[in-house]
């Protein structure tokens, strides 16, 4: 891993901490034609692009709901049993993230009411290309279900080992959540079919969840045409450590994205040039036994990954924090109170035993999270994604004569007459 040397300097950090290249505008002029083609021609054009990107021959691009029950009766009882205990865990925080609706009374006969609403239909894509993420069937779907979302449609690339549907796995995955509107589309076509209905597919109100460069920029064109939750790229992980954290464990999590795509980033802050000597041999023995090697030699030579020398712990936070990575993990003494101070992460790991691989799982946190510095303006995907706020306003004669005047004279100051008409008629005598 390359190094970047900070001490004794205070650059605009955001500049100098390694970021990979992930142009979604070049990739738009990719995916325009592919979206424009499902819209126009829909699963006679998703047909096409299967057999061309996916090397896959379909008939019908939805499941069949025996090919989920089948695939959960032959799921392994040890995959169930994880699959079902994250499943309990993420219900759990996701349950506490509901939202009451907050009346205010701000007279007497004046009420503004904010309720919360689930958004009727949405759309999850779950990544099934390199990897087949059977855990981002969890992310996606348990939040849309607390929120009580209506209608859920998943979708995910069909696979040429699988005959032509997504991996084994994924498909479980939905029967143990009950979800069986599943289709076997990936890509940038996956996007379009969602965004503009297709088929049995009908057109969906949302789009969550992770992908690719082309699924991403496929987001970003169909934003406005439905909702959608973010523009996640590459995974990314940043480990803000000092001279007390163990290098075997903070070399592992480095090699635990890095094995996710060449493109994922892992960068290490610390104050420590002993301890980044550590993590370095431990990275040079981990890497040659892990299963992925070039995937992940690929990532940790890129230049979205490094090691960068701090002189302290603060310098290190004003690094992170300028950073914003999707997950940060605390390796210092203290870590606790070092945590609270960082601002922008898209999730925050505090000490040895809380890598990043445990939210990817089992820790009740979400693991879809906002990548490339979307973490100072961005939240990860919660109950909260899934739901809209509506105001209801409630008056009552006196009430709204209370504020007749008010309404009137802003306006007039507007010049919308017909905005003080309005309220001006119902006191006409």
């Amino acid at each position: 891993m390359r190094r970047i040397d900070l001490r004794g300097q205070q650059p605009d950090y955001a500049t100098v901490v390694p970021r990979g290249a992930f142009d979604v505008e070049a990739a738009l002029e990719v995916v325009r034609p592919i979206c424009d083609d499902v819209q126009a021609r829909g699963v006679a054009a998703i047909v096409e692009y299967a057999a061309r990107f996916d090397g896959v021959t379909q008939s019908d691009i939805a499941v069949p709901k025996e090919a989920l029950t089948q695939a959960l009766q032959a799921l392994d009882p040890s995959v169930r049993a994880a699959l079902e205990e994250s499943i309990r865990r993420l219900r759990m925080t996701c349950e506490r993230e509901l939202d009451s609706d907050v009346v205010t009374d701000l007279g007497p006969g004046a009420r503004v009411t904010q309720r919360k609403v689930p958004i009727d239909r949405v759309g999850l894509y779950v990544p099934g290309g390199v990897a087949p993420l059977v855990s981002s069937v969890i992310m996606n779907v348990v939040p849309a279900q607390v929120a009580g979302v209506g209608s859920i449609a998943l979708t995910s690339s069909p696979r040429a080992d699988n005959n032509g549907l997504p991996s084994t796995e994924i498909l479980a995955a939905c029967a143990l959540l009950g979800v069986d509107e599943v289709y076997a589309v990936g890509g940038a076509q996956a996007i379009a079919m969602l965004g503009y209905g297709a088929g049995p597919c009908r057109k969906v109100d949302l789009i969550t969840g992770p992908g690719n460069i082309y699924t991403v920029s496929a987001k970003r064109l169909l934003k406005g045409v439905v909702g959608i939750d973010s523009e996640a790229g590459p995974t990314e992980i940043a480990i803000l450590a000092d001279d007390s954290a163990r290098p075997s464990f903070v070399a592992a999590d480095l090699i635990s994205q890095a094995e996710h795509d060449p493109m994922a980033a892992s960068v290490l802050v610390t104050n420590s040039p002993e301890l980044a000597d550590a993590v370095e041999a431990e990275l040079d023995t981990q890497v040659a036994a892990t299963k992925h090697v070039e995937r992940i030699r690929t990532a940790l030579s890129g230049a979205q990954s490094g090691i960068v020398l701090v002189d302290d712990i603060s310098q290190g936070l004003d690094v992170v924090n300028a950073y914003a990575a999707e997950h940060l993990e605390i390796h210092t003494r203290e870590a606790a109170e070092v945590a609270s101070k960082v601002r922008n992460a898209g999730a925050i790991f505090v000490g040895s035993f809380a890598p990043v691989s445990l939210g990817d799982y089992c820790a009740g946190s979400n693991h879809v999270l906002p990548t490339a510095g979307c973490a100072c303006h961005s939240s990860g995907l919660s109950v909260r994604a899934f739901t809209k706020a509506v105001h209801v306003i409630e008056y009552s004669e006196s009430a709204l004569a209370s504020v007749s005047d008010h309404v009137q004279t802003l306006a007039a100051a507007e010049d919308l007459p017909g905005h003080g008409a309005a309220v001006s008629v119902r006191f006409a005598r």
